[in-house]
């Protein structure tokens, strides 16, 4: 998979298989607490041993990493044929020298006992072998099919700000990226609308707030892919709707109304089963992004100082 924007391209991803493992889970049953092998992955994790393939399953594992602020990172497998082989191989050498920023297991997605976890992702009929990258904070950022190669894991970690808000998208939720520090102008002003969107009775549960400094190296290439100014003067504030769309940049102060029409018009095209708005009519869901995210009108407006 080429480096693309992986905001949008992991959140329309897991959105898609989101629905399918909803689905799914409504009649199919998940291990039970009694299952030797659950009972002795349940004894590493209060132990917090090393993970241990042959006898602890992949969520335990996924909440140990959580738990330790690590990376997770799952190689979703069927069949042990060459091609399988060779990317395990890949993968398990590309992960011992990740060892003190990751955690890894492997599933087989026929395995009964892994059910709950191949459910969650919807990866039970998905083309194997596929990798998926988990951040500390649970949010999905980067998915690898077919042949790996070991530098594209490194491509999984990314800043803490962009952690958040792929974990709000995939929750669902409208974003605000408030970009701002002592040094900005306006930032009350920029602020106080977002707040104001946020406190809405319509918008207040689905409604994701995260603060960003410009001037934080760890988020330049978070910046970059917002298209935002590191050096910028001026409060930014970036709205973004499932599945990574940008709904709308703006500049300094903005008022509550525009915010509100722009969610609007986002919510127009949006699927319903996002959670983020409620169309009269079914829509088709999106398709997989091909390139960066292009901002939609009439949100884009800028406001000059």
């Amino acid at each position: 998979m080429n480096r693309k924007w992986a905001d949008r391209v992991i959140v329309a991803l897991v959105l898609t298989l989101a629905v399918g493992a909803s689905a799914l889970g409504q009649d199919t049953p998940t291990p039970q607490p009694n299952d030797a092998r659950q009972a002795v992955g349940a004894a590493n994790q209060v132990a917090d041993k090393p993970a241990q393939d042959t006898t602890e399953l992949a969520a335990v594992t996924i909440n140990r990493a959580a738990k330790a602020n690590k990376y997770m990172f799952v190689f979703f497998y069927r069949d042990e044929d060459e091609p399988t082989q060779a990317a395990r191989k890949t993968f398990d050498a590309a992960l011992g020298k990740l060892a003190d920023r990751a955690l890894s297991a492997a599933v087989n997605v026929t395995d009964p006992l892994e059910r709950e976890v191949v459910v969650k992702y919807g990866l039970d009929r998905a083309p194997t072998p596929l990798v998926l990258a988990l951040a500390p904070n649970g949010a999905v950022t980067r998915s690898f099919a077919g042949p790996l190669i070991e530098s594209q894991l490194e491509t999984a970690f990314v800043s803490p700000g962009m952690q958040k808000c792929l974990k709000a998208l995939q929750d669902r939720k409208l974003v605000f990226i408030c970009v701002q520090n002592g040094k900005t102008q306006h930032n009350a002003e920029a602020t106080q609308s977002v707040k104001e969107f946020a406190a809405d009775a319509q918008y207040a549960k689905t409604t994701e707030i995260i603060a960003l400094d410009p001037a934080d190296a760890a988020e330049g290439s978070f910046l970059t892919r917002l298209k935002v100014d590191p050096q910028t003067e001026e409060a930014v504030t970036v709205f973004m709707a499932p599945p990574g769309t940008i709904v709308g940049t703006y500049k300094g102060e903005i008022k509550k109304d525009v915010l509100v029409a722009a969610a609007k018009t986002a919510a127009k095209g949006c699927d319903p089963k996002s959670g983020c708005c409620a169309p009269k009519k079914p829509v088709t869901p999106p398709a997989q992004p091909q390139g960066p995210p292009q901002p939609q009108q009439p949100g884009n407006t800028e406001k000059k100082p």
